[in-house]
């Protein structure tokens, strides 16, 4: 026992440290690491599809959003040659139509509050 030293009542042998290499199949570690490989190709190619849809819906909102800018500065061109534009016509009768039909409703709910009041 002139090798070993003795640490709370435990035998231990002098000799390497630390952990000792599990003895690994090669083939196996070779093809976990090409399944992981696989894997981090497909997620790189949801990543960039998913990049690529979110590109092209941002680009057909400019694309909306550009001619709507568009309509605009021409309805802007032709109110300064004193034209009012059909569209802004029709937008105008019909917010006043929204809001004839709004006061009609709050004038119905108005009445159904003191109805249901008067239950009481």
């Amino acid at each position: 026992m002139d090798d070993s030293k003795v640490f709370g009542g435990k035998v231990k042998k002098p000799g390497k440290r630390g952990r000792k290499p599990a003895k690994i199949d090669l083939k196996a570690k070779l093809e976990r690491s090409r399944q992981s490989a696989r894997e981090c190709r497909a997620r790189k190619k949801l990543r960039y599809q998913y990049l690529e849809e979110l590109v092209s819906s941002r680009e057909r909102a400019i694309c909306a959003l550009r001619e709507e800018l568009e309509m605009y500065k021409q309805w802007c061109m032709a109110m300064d040659q004193g034209k009012i534009p059909s569209e802004i016509k029709a937008l105008l009768t019909g917010e006043e139509q929204n809001k004839v039909h709004l006061s009609s409703t709050k004038q119905t709910r108005a009445v159904k509050a003191e109805a249901n009041g008067n239950r009481c």
